[in-house]
């Protein structure tokens, strides 16, 4: 996507808000949730990912990314003792999304795999009040004249126009809550810039949020009465990007009318540097082993998106 997330709001009919949504900050700054008490927590989660799980004197990227997020995530699962209703989510990985829609007269779509999905049994309420989603008619999307906006895209012959959430009918977690995208490629030409996995992240969120809004209310364009909230979190292992996007219309064709809605809090670093070997000048230790510029606001906000919607 050559210019990332404004592309990406062009091509999904979005408004962007920098920062979190009042109902993501109000969990953040609200002390009885005890976002605080975990800090130890991940400072050993952030250990063991780059330092204790591994033989390696250095481990790699592609390692100690999913380590990382696979303790961030158990951390947040201790809090269903105290939120029972948190232990009515599900993680699904490798499933298929499928969704379609027409912009300006093109079609497009989102297909195949993304990242990996946490569903809850309930969706998450709307972000925005009818009064913001209003407001959103006064928005003029950017314009990319004389280039087109899906300039980039990759074009290919559509047998079927397919909207699919990747799940049966029935299935008990059926809405989707957060899609965490995991940039774990070592060698850094193979993962996505910020810019480009912030894109990425939109396009996704807001392919699940269609294709559960067509599954709900049917594939005619409309403005949603209930809008679709997906939630998206991206990490390379150290730098988190934060997103949440609501779906209030599925009629994307025009620029004018109702526009969807992005809150993205950028480039957000868990900590600065992990000193796998200690730096030595003199035959003095001057920087021992250890996690340095440890972020702890950080994780609170991985852990606030967790709780949205429970809390």
């Amino acid at each position: 996507l050559f210019p990332g997330v404004r592309q990406a709001q062009w091509l999904t009919k979005t408004k962007l808000v920098e920062g979190l949504p009042p109902a993501v900050q109000s969990i953040l700054d609200n002390p009885a949730h005890g976002l605080q008490e975990h800090e130890e927590r991940v400072k050993d989660a952030i250990s063991h990912s780059r330092f204790w799980d591994t033989t390696e004197v250095a481990p790699r990227r592609e390692h100690y990314c999913p380590v990382l997020f696979e303790d961030l995530i158990h951390l947040c699962r201790l809090m269903s003792g105290k939120y029972p209703s948190l232990s009515k989510r599900m993680l699904a990985r490798n499933y298929r999304i499928a969704a379609t829609w027409e912009r300006e007269s093109i079609l497009l779509q989102v297909r195949g795999l993304n990242g990996i999905l946490m569903n809850s049994r309930t969706p998450i309420p709307p972000v925005a009040s009818k009064e913001e989603i209003l407001a959103t008619k006064e928005h003029v999307l950017e314009s990319f004249h004389p280039i087109s906006p899906t300039i980039d895209l990759q074009e290919v012959n559509v047998y079927k126009e397919l909207n699919d959430t990747g799940f049966r009918d029935g299935y008990p977690y059926s809405h989707p809550h957060t899609l965490f995208f995991l940039e774990s490629a070592n060698v850094r030409t193979d993962r996505f810039r910020p810019e480009q996995l912030r894109a990425k992240m939109l396009m996704f969120a807001f392919g699940n949020a269609l294709a559960k809004a067509k599954a709900l209310y049917g594939d005619d364009p409309k403005v949603l009465e209930q809008p679709v909230v997906v939630q998206s979190v991206g990490t390379d292992g150290q730098l988190f990007q934060f997103m949440v996007f609501q779906l209030n219309t599925t009629d994307l064709v025009s620029s004018d009318g109702i526009k969807n809605l992005v809150w993205i809090d950028s480039d957000q670093n868990l900590y600065e540097a992990a000193q796998c070997v200690p730096e030595i000048k003199k035959r003095v230790v001057t920087k021992p082993v250890g996690i340095y510029g440890f972020q702890p606001d950080t994780f609170k906000k991985f852990l606030a998106l967790y709780l949205h919607g429970t809390v």
